[in-house]
């Protein structure tokens, strides 16, 4: 396909834009002078490029009907089966679907991109089928990822298995949901302000957001390239881990990554905590308008009772946590609407592998399908290109600046603590709006829930979610947070209280 030359109107527009002042005259002599550098494009269509490869098998499966899919957390529904050798034989594993996984269906939980096949395996994928896994599907997740709540997918809520009124939280709404439920053994989830610890939290199972770069991003649709995380969701801290074993590690094509060591991480579960020194925050609980007693009290008592694994337990102040989700919205609302949104989810300026497929198909629908983004994805392109246009990304810059003191601020309490403690959620699982709510009840019910999960997204310290009890037959979560780089500490302490309280996650 040859590339077409820009008309006058074109280029016009373009200048205008960038605030040149050209005549018709001026538009005429760069239209003649760029039509010599088209044939570099019209080249770049001749050569194949590189992509990722798909070794195993595999049919497209199908869509599953609603008697196959009472909590609606199932998108897509397929059997690809890996090595009869490995790590993970025997499991069934289910893909967050912003995961590549060639030939099967992914819309990343919008309607604009339903009927988009990809034609490449994610890293990750690889992995799990080299270590023996199955891969059963694609779970539902939010409308572009953008939903720490689970009814802005454009396949409707994902239902809570402990009361279907409710949320699951999000945005890998559905993989917590099937791993609660027991229809998989595993799930991948992504996290870029919460969303492998939020709906895990609500589902009542384990969920690690690793270190920033631990786990390759190549092959799974962003949100913005700092925040970006991809990790286990499991009901045993065993299976976290195990998970965690197969899929970590550099592929050479991400520059999230940068050679962070591999540990064995099933190693690290000893049952015990001795010699671990644990920080409960202070600035974790009591959110105005937010925390409930209860979710504060049961964390609280789940983390003192931690001292009879050998652990010693105290108090600590964090003050700057609480500034931690301004700073996650300074970053993630420009930075989405730069990355995913205008420049089609793979931007420019890094080397790797980009997914040339996704990103055509992200630019055509959102030129002609836009009006069909959830409400909260509307709302962040509006304020993200705003504070563009009229602040010249100056708040982007000052709060990835500010970043640099928020992570200090955790590492200085790290240098006397192996890992910090506070609520996953501030609350249990709220109310799923009706289909008919306002606007903004949408909206605040999506973002009001990431306060103490999003800080971590932009410090890049591995967090996770550990099941501490229930209130009101709803789960609570405890979140666990480590020095960068050490998610063993943090599934250690995972396991202790695992073996002393005996929450792993049972089938709901």
């Amino acid at each position: 396909m040859a590339i077409k030359r820009p008309t006058i109107e074109q280029l016009k527009k373009i200048a205008e834009g960038f605030n040149l002042n050209l005549t018709n005259d001026d538009l005429s002599s760069y239209q003649k002078l760029i039509e010599g550098t088209l044939e570099s494009y019209n080249r770049l269509n001749q050569i194949v490029e590189p992509n990722l490869p798909v070794k195993y098998p595999r049919t497209s499966g199908h869509r599953p009907s609603s008697e196959e899919n009472p909590y609606n957390a199932w998108y897509w529904k397929t059997s690809v089966k890996g090595n009869s050798t490995g790590k993970l034989v025997g499991k069934k594993i289910v893909l967050k679907d912003n995961v590549s996984l060639a030939g099967v269906p992914m819309m990343n939980g919008s309607a604009i991109l339903e009927g988009f096949v990809p034609d490449e395996d994610a890293t990750i994928v690889s992995r799990i089928l080299d270590a023996g896994g199955e891969i059963v599907g694609k779970a539902v997740c939010e409308d572009f990822c953008l939903s720490g709540a689970s009814h802005t997918s454009a396949t409707g809520p994902v239902l809570n298995p402990y009361d279907i009124t409710r949320s699951t939280a999000g945005s890998s709404s559905g993989s917590a949901a099937l791993v609660a439920t027991g229809e998989v053994d595993m799930a991948i989830g992504g996290d870029q302000g919460g969303s492998i610890r939020l709906p895990s939290s609500w589902c009542g199972v384990y969920g690690l957001k690793p270190t920033f770069g631990l786990v390759p991003y190549t092959g799974i649709a962003p949100i913005e390239m700092t925040i970006d995380h991809a990790g286990p969701i499991a009901r045993t801290v065993e299976d976290v881990a195990l998970l965690l074993e197969v899929i970590a590690g550099d592929d050479g094509l991400d520059p999230r990554q940068s050679g962070l060591e591999i540990k064995t991480y099933t190693d690290s579960l000893i049952g015990n905590t001795e010699n671990i020194k644990i920080g409960i925050v202070k600035e974790g609980f009591g959110w105005d308008g937010l925390s409930e007693e209860d979710v504060d009290r049961l964390v609280r008592d789940a983390a003192f009772s931690l001292e009879n694994t050998g652990a010693i337990v105290q108090d600590i102040s964090i003050p700057m946590h609480r500034d931690g989700v301004h700073v996650w919205n300074g970053i993630g609302i420009e930075g989405l609407t730069s990355l995913m949104v205008k420049e089609n989810s793979m931007g420019n300026n890094w080397k790797g592998h980009y997914s040339t497929k996704y990103l055509d198909a992200v630019g055509k629908a959102r030129k002609t399908r836009a009006d069909e983004f959830s409400e909260t994805t509307k709302m962040t392109i509006l304020l993200g290109q705003y504070m563009h246009e009229q602040y010249n990304g100056k708040y982007y810059a000052k709060a990835q600046n500010i970043a640099r003191k928020l992570k200090q601020a955790y590492d200085d309490a790290l240098k006397n603590y192996d890992v910090l403690i506070m609520p996953t959620v501030p609350m249990k699982a709220t109310k799923i709006p009706s289909s008919d709510a306002p606007r903004e009840e949408i909206i605040t019910k999506a973002l009001e829930m990431i306060n103490n999960t999003a800080p971590f997204n932009i410090t890049g310290h591995p967090a996770m979610n550990v099941p501490c009890g229930k209130s009101e037959g709803l789960p609570v979560g405890m979140m666990i947070v480590g020095r960068v780089g050490e998610d063993d500490i943090v599934l250690r302490v995972a396991h202790a209280f695992q073996t002393i309280s005996k929450l792993t996650a049972t089938n709901v």
